[in-house]
């Protein structure tokens, strides 16, 4: 049966995926997962519920994802990866990388701002993906890191940028300052002046690129 067939891993997806890597099936429960988290929550989720969605039983599901956590790193991928698709946009752009690095921050913020107020479900996922440290946090950052890297390297060959220090040490500190910015809880709790902080974070970044 097509259900049984077997692929090789795709080191870019979530951790604990089961079965065929393109299986309709597989994008009927994410679906199904993603209207259930952002209507009720992942707390308030379970398998069953999102079998019962679409008229399947939890065993099934568990034919292509091995806990209920990995169907939320599934939904939450899809929720991190239109963030880092905006990112991917303004990283491949020919705009000098100083504006590249200001606009980074700047959709970074404008992004959790969305989710926190029109995404609030999602929000939480993201939130509770960092702090269960699911490996889609990882894979996220990652992308990221090698965005900026992208940008810092265009800025050292344009010669905006300062050559001394170790590219990797560079890009690695830029992401850190980013955190305020990508981590739901830190964004929340510094709403009021996130728009201001993110200028400000930008601002002493690209001093410290300054060749």
């Amino acid at each position: 049966m097509a259900d049984d067939e077997t692929q090789m891993p795709d080191s870019n997806q979530p951790s604990g995926r089961r079965g065929p890597a393109e299986h309709e099936r597989r994008a009927q429960i994410i679906a199904a997962a993603d209207e259930h988290f952002r209507r009720y929550g992942y707390d308030k989720t379970t398998v069953a519920d999102i079998a019962r969605a679409i008229g399947l039983s939890s065993a099934y599901i568990y034919k292509f994802f091995d806990s209920k956590q990995a169907v939320g790193e599934a939904v939450c991928h899809l929720c991190l990866g239109k963030i880092a698709s905006e990112l991917a946009i303004i990283a491949a752009d020919d705009k000098p990388a100083v504006d590249r690095i200001r606009r980074l921050y700047k959709s970074l913020t404008a992004q959790g701002v969305e989710l926190l107020f029109n995404e609030r479900k999602l929000h939480d996922i993201v939130a509770a993906a960092i702090d269960g440290r699911w490996p889609v946090i990882k894979r996220h950052e990652k992308a990221l890191l090698a965005l900026i890297q992208q940008i810092v390297t265009d800025g050292r060959e344009a010669g905006e940028f300062e050559r001394k220090t170790p590219i990797d040490e560079t890009c690695r500190a830029i992401l850190q300052t980013m955190q305020p910015f990508l981590h739901p809880v830190m964004l929340e709790q510094n709403f009021d002046d996130v728009d201001e902080n993110a200028t400000i974070v930008a601002n002493l970044v690209l001093r410290s690129l300054a060749p």
